[in-house]
């Protein structure tokens, strides 16, 4: 028995909860998982799982061996990472996860680039409207759209931003005039869906606050969407200034009230790339985000003029 790849896969069905997306993880069977986990518990005597046709649950002992064995675990990967972070060129493969509508608009054109300096490190670029857990879903970069609060991260803040009301021209010269944040009750609104509850939008102008529950004719969790429904002379939509850069410039969006900020979350707003807080950093994570840093801030002002 491999005992560290069995170690690796009882902490995977545990994160998990199966041994089914477990196996499909490492590319193995849930038997394979299960036999695994079985001469495991085995070699040391104990049962570390209790197992039924829905659920995998520790036991006493089982707790304390996850606990015990995530921290070995994690001192492996800090000695990889010591490794590696040796290495004259950086190679190998990185797992980078974004916000859909910032990846297509801003994250993706610069790859290409980065590859032509790191042509020995492949990307693996998700997306998704979602903030990753990096250490469970084994990404090395998130980029989140608000500066991440989790312990065991260091983040890195790439730009500056704010929401914006954005319609077509279209929209704007059929619908009534839109003057003050309660105007926007007498609009179509497209919302980011964030839950059942009502959409409230928060207005600030020279630190007054005004809430204004909005009426949302469609919601969804994809800004594309969004956006292009906004293009379409759909309604009004509130999105991230950089990623409609390129729609205001070619008029096929106008901005709305912009005496007034607006946000449906924080005001604190920007893209930070998060990732593992690590004694080493490995020089993949180093050079992508550096080379990041330098490039999205140009990315945006390229896209807006």
């Amino acid at each position: 028995m491999n005992r560290l790849q069995a170690m690796e896969l009882f902490v995977s069905a545990v994160r998990e909860g199966s041994f089914s997306a477990a196996g499909r993880r490492a590319g193995l069977s849930p038997a394979s998982v299960s036999r695994y986990i079985g001469e495991l518990e085995a070699q040391l005597g104990v049962q570390l799982l209790n197992r039924s046709t829905r659920h995998l649950g520790l036991t006493d002992a089982g707790k304390i061996f996850f606990q015990r064995t995530e921290q070995v675990l994690h001192g492996i990967e800090d000695a990889e990472a010591a490794a590696l972070a040796l290495q004259t060129a950086p190679r190998g493969t990185l797992r980078v996860h974004s916000r859909t509508l910032f990846g297509i608009k801003v994250l993706s054109p610069l790859i290409p680039g980065f590859q032509k300096l790191y042509p020995e490190l492949k990307v693996e670029m998700r997306l998704s409207e979602r903030r990753a857990q990096l250490r469970e879903d084994e990404f090395d970069v998130d980029f989140q759209i608000q500066a991440p609060k989790d312990p065991g991260l260091m983040q890195r803040r790439l730009l500056r931003s704010e929401r914006i009301l954005v319609a077509s021209p279209d929209y704007v010269a059929r619908m009534p005039k839109l003057r003050e944040p309660e105007d926007i009750t007498r609009h179509n609104c497209l919302t980011y869906w964030m839950g059942p509850d009502d959409v409230v939008w928060t207005f600030m102008r020279r630190s007054r606050l005004r809430e204004i529950v909005v009426p949302s004719s469609l919601s969804s969790n994809n800004g594309v969407v969004l956006c292009d429904l906004a293009v379409a002379g759909h309604g009004i939509a509130l999105l991230d200034d950089y990623t409609v850069a390129e729609e205001l410039k070619s008029r096929r969006l106008v901005r709305l009230l912009p005496g007034f900020r607006v946000t449906n979350s924080t005001f604190d707003e920007g893209i930070y790339a998060a990732f593992l807080q690590s004694s080493y950093l490995p020089e993949k994570i180093r050079v992508f985000v550096d080379y990041m840093a330098e490039n999205v801030p140009r990315q945006v002002k390229r896209s807006a003029n």
